[in-house]
């Protein structure tokens, strides 16, 4: 063992054993704000021994947090700041995650890499509702861990999850939700817009909406989807059981992009005059393939109306601004981006490291396979 990790653990002793409360809070930011500078150049066992000197830390502030205002701040602090770090320690992930404070939890439930299917799923079963909302806003959820969230049947939960384009939804999911969206415009509105709700509960869903909730659907539908719904309200208004029109296919421009990039033609120069086009098929293909990720990653954050998640492949790629932002508002079939919109993408833009976005769009790789 390093001299440095028998320092810390000397310095974590000695909390101990003092057993002063303002000792130990001070010790765990310490202890946090020193793996928080090298996070990424750790190897496993240092990892380890953040983790286990990190978690006897947090197990005596968690006894006093339940009547101690500062405590509880300290431990939230510290969940905020581990929330994004890939390499964070796992059992101390573990441990926030779980914990009946939202505040605590929620940082780790909604953004960390160390959370796998089985936690999340154990959470989603067994905790409550803000809990869940956390986890339905992951940017990657797989369908087990969406089923359970949707087995509680909080409305709130399912209008999360209808909005995330990034989690994915079982049949027995959305007949779930598309349920709940009889009397719920909201939820009706953002699920009838996803591009994997089955044909036949789409149909569902729009026998029993609303006029207006039809024109809503409508009027939110993205260019990719527009055809479809349309066609979907015409055939429900006449009583026809025709089949809806095919979803945008991909096919073709991936063969486009791969002859590109097979003779060199394939840059920053060509994307942008995709996005500027609004030629929305070779833009999500040329961006996959320029951040070199897919296009099962790319679609679902250029169908999101959020910015951050989309922000991610294009800094990964290393793109300039003026590309980013005509990737941005590809995602539109006509018009601009409100400037408040803009200058908020561009600030998130300029933070992000290409290293940081490369990591964020490997996991996210990862975790759409």
């Amino acid at each position: 063992m390093t001299k440095a990790g028998l320092s810390i653990i000397d310095e974590v002793e000695s909390a101990l054993r003092i057993g002063s409360p303002e000792k130990g809070l001070a010790t765990a930011r310490r202890v946090t704000e020193l793996f928080l500078s090298s996070a990424g150049n750790f190897d496993d066992e240092q990892i380890a021994l953040f983790d286990e000197v990190l978690e006897r830390l947090i197990g005596t502030i968690e006894l006093r947090a339940i009547a101690d205002v500062a405590a509880r701040i300290a431990l939230a602090e510290i969940s905020a700041q581990l929330a994004p770090i890939a390499q964070a320690p796992p059992s101390v992930i573990r441990r926030l995650a779980n914990n009946d404070e939202i505040r605590i939890a929620g940082p780790v439930l909604q953004e960390s890499a160390r959370l796998d299917d089985g936690e999340l799923v154990k959470i989603a079963s067994s905790k409550g509702e803000p809990h869940l909302l956390a986890v339905a806003g992951r940017w990657w959820l797989k369908e087990i861990v969406t089923d359970a969230l949707l087995a509680r049947r909080y409305p709130s939960v399912s209008r999360r999850l209808a909005a995330n384009p990034g989690a994915r939804v079982s049949g027995k999911g959305f007949a779930i939700i598309v349920g709940q969206a009889e009397s719920d415009p909201e939820l009706a509105v953002s699920v009838g817009v996803r591009v994997d709700l089955p044909s036949e509960l789409r149909r569902q869903l729009l026998r029993s909406a609303t006029d207006a909730v039809r024109t809503r659907l409508l009027s939110r539908a993205p260019p990719h989807l527009f055809e479809e719904i349309q066609s979907a309200i015409a055939a429900v208004t006449i009583g026809a059981e025709r089949e809806m029109s095919a979803v945008r296919d991909f096919e073709g421009a991936k063969r486009a992009i791969a002859g590109l990039k097979a003779t060199g033609q394939l840059n920053e120069a060509t994307l942008l005059g995709f996005a500027k086009q609004r030629r929305y098929e070779e833009t999500v293909a040329a961006l996959a393939a320029l951040s070199g990720s897919t296009i099962e990653v790319i679609r679902p954050l250029m169908q999101s109306l959020r910015e951050d998640g989309l922000l991610v492949p294009c800094k990964a790629a290393q793109l300039g601004w003026e590309t980013t932002i005509a990737v941005l508002e590809c995602r539109f079939a006509t018009g601009a981006m409100k400037p408040a919109d803009i200058a908020r993408a561009q600030g998130h833009f300029a933070r992000m490291t290409a290293e940081n976005a490369k990591r964020t769009l490997r996991f996210w790789q990862v975790r759409a396979l």
